[in-house]
């Protein structure tokens, strides 16, 4: 089931699949800002990633020496949730732990997903509690789709990345299984980075270093942009599918990421893994900002 918020800048469509975002539109010319979710290139347009980011080794991890399985980005994504709370300007979704999550994630936990709209800002709020009666131990992150070009009749070289910090990092590449390896590539000197499609021949761009927590998608030919503003998010993860040709740029920030190609050992010990005591809440947020 969809769900529309609406205020004199823009409308915006969530579904209770996924708790997704699919739209955020400019009511003053129409203009939309996410990408559609056509399977032709990719079938999502902003999924929530949890309770990992990423891929582990073989899709299986431990915890307490028993060996569990999760798909590449967990399950959240994939799950139905429900409608919470809804407001003029905000709306809340929940899902739960149940049986079917405890076979592949042995925690029981609460994740509530929260949208409001503020003027020309999308603000995108996440709580996760653990409910259960142990340590509980996750990964969480965004996976938003901008449309690349925004503008129509321009293309995806027109445009590029704006950092609110000049940086100068070098990417983390993937392996082809999607795991991190060891090496560092040079990536980003100063506060632009170009769009083309062959710098994602091998896959997304993932950073641990950037100092930046508000990226932008912008163009050279038009005044369109949207950044994504997310403060003390340690990863983020820049994508567009490898085979070129598709009209949308992932800007993704994360707590926590994929393992390791050398990784075997307890989720517990993953390099940024989060925990959570016995009836603790974790809550971060990001915004989408438009213009």
């Amino acid at each position: 089931m969809l769900h529309t918020l609406k205020n004199d800048v823009l409308k915006i469509t969530t579904a209770e699949h996924g708790a997704e975002l699919n739209s955020i539109r400019e009511l003053a010319d129409g203009t939309e800002y996410l990408f559609d979710g056509d399977p032709i290139w990719w079938a999502y347009s902003s999924p929530i990633l949890f309770p990992i980011v990423g891929k582990v080794v073989d899709n299986k991890y431990l915890v307490d020496g028993k060996e569990y399985t999760l798909p590449q980005h967990g399950f959240a994504r994939t799950s139905d949730f429900w409608l919470v709370d809804a407001s003029s300007n905000s709306i809340t979704f929940a899902f739960e732990s149940n049986a079917a999550t405890l076979i592949h994630y042995p925690y029981r936990f609460r994740l509530e997903i929260s949208y409001e709209l503020r003027g020309n800002e999308v603000k995108y709020i996440w709580k996760v509690a653990n409910v259960d009666d142990k340590e509980m131990y996750f990964s969480i992150g965004a996976h938003p789709a901008i449309r690349c070009p925004i503008a129509y009749r321009e293309n995806f070289s027109d445009c590029y990345l704006k950092f609110n910090q000049p940086e100068k990092s070098s990417r983390i590449p993937l392996t082809a299984n999607g795991q991190l390896s060891h090496e560092r590539i040079p990536t980003i000197d100063g506060t632009e980075l170009d769009l083309t499609y062959d710098l994602f021949k091998g896959d997304a761009l993932v950073f641990d270093d950037l100092k930046s927590d508000e990226i932008s998608v912008c163009s050279r030919k038009s005044n369109k942009r949207l950044t994504i503003r997310a403060k003390d998010f340690p990863y983020w993860g820049i994508w567009t599918p490898a085979q070129g040709g598709a009209p949308f740029i992932c800007i993704e920030p994360w707590h926590g990421h994929a393992d390791y190609e050398d990784f075997n050992g307890e989720l517990k010990d993953k390099e940024g893994i989060r925990k959570l005591d016995v009836d603790e809440t974790f809550q971060t947020e990001m915004s989408f900002i438009i213009g």
